[in-house]
């Protein structure tokens, strides 16, 4: 089954830029190979504890018919030696899910916390665990699984509708 046209918005920050732009390529390519119906909007923010406020502006401030139906942030945090990237990394996180849940618009989560630049190649800029390609994936699954739900609902809402 195949999303039809719908809206993601990207919000990526620029902390890191060589790993988050890696990030945002892999994605904005793999969705218009697998998905070129899908409309997409990139907002850009200073690093990955700003994500979540534009994560919820994107969604909140939207014009109903412009309403993103689903978001993918993108964000990279290494650790150093204090827990300062850890505190982030959870506020972040539990921010997204907040959002998901109290908006009932999907977020792929790629804030990704890691430990050393080694493994920010691999995940961002290598091809095999790139993380940007796997949030292009998730997204498009995504939003198959919202628009399988839509056709439920109005085959039930027909159903109804022919029963009075």
């Amino acid at each position: 089954m195949r999303a039809a046209a719908r809206r993601v918005s990207i919000v990526c920050a620029t902390y890191n830029e060589k790993y988050t732009d890696s990030l945002l390529q892999n994605c904005l390519e793999e969705l218009r190979e697998c998905a070129p119906y899908v409309e997409t909007e990139v907002v850009r923010v200073p690093g990955a504890f700003e994500v979540p406020v534009m994560v919820k502006r994107c969604i909140a401030n939207a014009p109903a018919d412009a309403r993103p139906d689903l978001v993918i942030a993108f964000g990279v945090i290494l650790r150093g030696s204090t827990a300062h990237a850890d505190l982030v990394g959870t506020a972040v996180t539990n921010q997204l899910m907040s959002i998901a849940c109290d908006s009932l618009v999907p977020v792929i989560h790629e804030v990704l916390l890691l430990n050393d630049e080694k493994q920010a190649f691999a995940r961002c800029i290598a091809s095999a665990l790139n993380r940007g390609r796997e949030a292009a994936r998730a997204a498009i699954s995504m939003l198959n699984l919202l628009e399988e739900e839509q056709m439920k609902i109005r085959m039930l809402n027909r159903r109804a509708h022919l029963d009075k």
